[in-house]
């Protein structure tokens, strides 16, 4: 039992030990593998092309091309062991002239005679050493005297020499009638065309991919409630259906926005209508507190049912615009300051957002409002680069538990003891300004402010 418990114990820490492996295998590769479709798409050309180049040259490297230069090379050995042995035959001046004119006329071998010297000791072997392996064996296995082969000193001859009784037998061979030089052309063949079947993929992937990015942005310039009329189905057919399958979504919900609207102005108009009566009717009565009461709940009901009206309307289908930002803050502070509030406000960056400006002056106004109702100090502070747009508003008021900050999205929620909590306050204030924001891409978040209160966050994409 104890050997079953202990090897049922390795198991498993191998078991973690291999599954630990693998994540950080899974992490690195994800690390070094290029993120866009793209690059991916060029990966997966690109790696079994140069694969399948590396095993095609490496097969003509180590069997075609050795085979060739090795017979190539037994074909050059055998003539000059031919040579070596008729010198040996016939060793006479004459002879050796009458041998020197078939080798050079017949065998395109120059031979000359030299001093009895020692041989030159064996040089270094080449790096790429097939040709010097060959040819060395094969001279080796017909010639019997000693011999020294130099393969590297001229680019375009091989020198044999064979030391023989009383002379030094030279011989300078063609170099490309031991050794196979047209594989270059081969090599060069093989680089040329994967250049070519490599700019082929890369122009054939852009064609292809640039239909994919165009629907990405237009789903993207959706998001953020701008104009994509310009946008048309394109490309391959899965990404067509894509396409078509998005402007029929933008067109579904376009016409529930057109109805949604058209139905709230008919509610608003009727309403207000009645809510005019009543208006009307009680300027008619006599003054006295009942009036007075009265009067005071017409005119938060007209309140609530204005917050209701914008909450359920939303941007009301405004077309997102250049919109100087630093100017709309700046407005929305001095409210704040004519409100009876301390505000102060600043703006960094370029002013110019492309954002629907009655709606994000509706959402950041809530939360000044928000601010202003709950605190006597406020800033508003709001940044641009090159991809965000952000606006803080920091207030000096009670603020809001950390972990009540999301409740406090939900519509028609108040808490008791949050801050939205306001005689008359219909709840919506927050909702209505997060879906402002997420209508653009963005968010709000709230956070504890450096003035002691509540901050809130809006981040939106530019």
């Amino acid at each position: 039992m104890t050997f079953m418990g202990a090897s049922k114990a390795g198991l498993r820490n191998l078991g973690d030990f291999l599954a630990e492996a693998n994540a950080r295998m899974g992490a690195w590769f994800n690390r070094v593998t290029p993120k866009g479709l793209f690059p991916r798409s060029l990966l997966i050309i690109v790696v079994p092309m140069v694969i399948l180049q590396s095993v095609v040259a490496f097969v003509f490297m180590e069997r075609h091309y050795n085979s060739v230069t090795r017979r190539l090379s037994a074909s050059v050995g055998q003539d000059i062991a031919a040579v070596v042995d008729l010198y040996a035959a016939y060793p006479s001046e004459k002879d050796f002239q009458t041998l020197r004119r078939i080798a050079w006329q017949s065998l395109e071998l120059s031979v000359d005679l030299m001093p009895p010297d020692p041989l030159p000791a064996p040089g270094p072997r080449p790096f790429f050493s097939i040709l010097d392996g060959a040819l060395s064996r094969e001279i080796g296995r017909r010639v019997k005297q000693p011999y020294w082969v130099d393969t590297v000193g001229r680019s375009n001859l091989i020198e044999v020499r064979v030391k023989m009784d009383n002379v030094v037998l030279r011989i300078f061979a063609p170099r490309n009638a031991a050794y196979a030089s047209n594989s270059h052309i081969f090599l060069l063949w093989m680089v040329g065309t994967s250049l070519v079947l490599l700019a082929v993929a890369i122009l054939f992937l852009r064609n292809q991919i640039r239909p994919i990015e165009n629907l990405a942005d237009a789903a993207e310039a959706f998001g953020k409630g701008r104009d994509v009329e310009n946008f048309r189905p394109r490309g391959a057919r899965e990404v067509r259906r894509a396409s078509v399958a998005f402007l029929e979504m933008k067109r579904r919900i376009e016409r529930q926005i057109e109805q949604r609207t058209t139905m709230l102005a008919g509610v608003s108009h009727d309403m207000r209508t009645i809510l005019t009566r009543f208006k009307l009717e009680l300027a008619f009565l006599p003054e006295g507190p009942e009036v007075d009461a009265l009067k005071k709940d017409v005119d938060e009901l007209q309140g609530m049912l204005e917050a209701y009206l914008a909450f359920a309307r939303g941007d009301g289908g405004e077309q997102a615009a250049l919109t100087d930002m630093s100017q709309l803050i700046e407005e929305l502070c001095a409210n704040a300051q004519r409100s009876g509030a301390e505000a102060s406000c600043s703006f960094m960056g370029p002013p110019l957002v492309q954002v629907k400006a009655d709606a994000l002056r509706r959402c950041i106004g809530n939360l000044v409002g928000n601010a202003t109702r709950y605190a006597k100090k406020l800033e508003i502070t709001g940044t641009r680069d090159a991809r965000w747009l952000i606006v803080t508003v920091d207030d000096n008021g009670p603020g809001i538990p950390e972990d009540k900050r999301e409740d406090v999205f939900r519509p028609f929620l108040r808490l008791d003891d949050a801050r939205n909590q306001d005689a008359g306050g219909s709840g919506l204030g927050l909702s209505i300004a997060r879906d402002i924001a997420r209508a653009h891409g963005g968010d709000v978040i709230l956070a504890d402010s450096p003035l002691g209160g509540l901050r809130a966050t809006i981040r939106l994409p530019v």
